[in-house]
């Protein structure tokens, strides 16, 4: 198998000049910093904006007191330790503390400091859990990145979920389809795990996590090739991100590229207000218009997708914002209320759905709590400190 080499230690990215390493040394000893050599070449170091380096490579605003740890409130979800049960049919089984690529946007930013550990690597009270409750019918598998796991692993927590009858979807989320494609293609050993256990009536999806379509590369799609015909499902989802992929040209070629390799588009996000990734934030109406311009530029095939925050409340899909109105409904909702509409006026500088006055009349907030740095009372004033730093 090709292994590409994996690098820890910013001075080892020798593009980079010394004295912005040296800044950059203080954000990579506090999150993680992992990336490896095939990623690493897709750069166009000669691009100061290179989108590719700007998904890997630290900033220095990543130390910004922007935005919170937990933005959707995940700790609130939390079954028994590893196991999250939001909504009805779902739920997510945390299986690796470790990411083939740490993307600096990353909405778990938490769990990749380098002073907690919120990951777990046993997964049996998860599923002890997930036997217990019938109602759940798919399992996300998600992290980390599952599939940095040892294919004997996947193949015991595979066997370990085909085992409950009322488990019918196992999810897989991962990035390795286009950060380390060759770990899919040259495993023979995986492909035949998920091909095991990819069953005709119980589908395993790979929910790819797939940015700009620059990472999709020959090599991606032999990853693709190997995991279709292994039996698996494979969909893309990706926030939109300021900087990396905010141009309808640019998301409209990802559409296009998706589709027409066989992977469904099927969510862009609004990237959650999480602390330090304040550099990839861009407002409400901005997103949706890109969103809209991209789909006009694909076919329907590439239309799927859906814009969306993850927010505590639920999934709320964006379906339109026009006249300083935004239109919008509950795709998933945490108390059931699937499908509720909403109207709430969106202030040109509203990032997320806490932004949008009167947003609190359709869900119940959690009781405030302070969290290690940032608390939920500060997030009152995040409008206002981001008008003034744009400023």
């Amino acid at each position: 198998m090709t292994l590409p080499k994996y690098i820890t230690d910013i001075d080892q990215i020798t593009q980079i000049p010394e004295h912005e390493r040296e800044k950059l040394k203080q954000i990579t000893e506090k999150f993680v910093f992992r990336v490896n050599d095939y990623y690493l070449n897709l750069i166009d170091w000669d691009d100061p904006n290179d989108p590719i380096k700007k998904l890997v490579i630290p900033n220095e605003n990543e130390l910004e007191d922007y935005g919170r740890w937990d933005a959707s409130d995940e700790d609130t979800n939390y079954v028994v330790p590893g196991c999250q049960h939001k909504y009805t049919t779902t739920a997510l089984l945390i299986c690796s503390e470790v990411c083939g690529a740490y993307c600096r946007y990353c909405f778990r930013k938490r769990l990749f400091r380098n002073d907690v550990k919120e990951a777990m690597i046993d997964v049996e009270p998860g599923l002890q859990y997930i036997e217990q409750h019938p109602e759940i019918n798919n399992v996300l598998l998600t992290g980390g990145d599952p599939l940095i796991l040892a294919a004997r692993r996947l193949d015991m927590i595979f066997e370990r979920l085909r085992a409950i009858d009322h488990v019918k979807i196992i999810r897989i989320g991962s990035k390795l389809p286009v950060f380390n494609p060759m770990r899919i293609y040259e495993d023979q050993e995986l492909l035949d795990v998920i091909k095991k256990h990819s069953q005709k009536d119980k589908r395993i999806y790979i929910m790819a996590h797939i940015n700009h379509p620059r990472e999709i590369t020959e090599e991606a799609y032999k990853a693709f090739q190997a995991l279709h015909e292994a039996g698996a499902i494979v969909v893309n989802q990706t926030p939109v991100l300021k900087g990396i992929n905010d141009d309808p040209e640019v998301l409209g070629e990802l559409l296009d590229k998706l589709s027409w390799a066989g992977v469904t588009p099927y969510y862009f996000f609004i990237n959650r207000p999480v602390r330090g990734n304040e550099d990839f934030v861009l407002s409400l109406e901005e997103a949706y218009n890109i969103v809209e311009e991209a789909k006009a530029k694909t076919s329907g095939l590439g239309k799927r997708v859906r814009l969306s925050m993850s927010h505590t409340a639920g999934k709320v899909e964006i379906l339109a914002i026009e006249d300083g109105k935004a239109y919008l409904k509950f795709h998933q909702a945490r108390d059931g209320d699937y499908g509720k509409f909403m109207v709430l006026d969106c202030p040109k500088e509203a990032a997320w759905f806490d932004d949008l006055p009167g947003n609190e009349q359709f869900w119940d907030p959690p009781e405030k709590k302070v969290e290690e740095v940032v608390s939920v009372n500060e997030m009152s004033d995040i409008p206002e400190r981001r008008r003034r730093r744009r400023a």
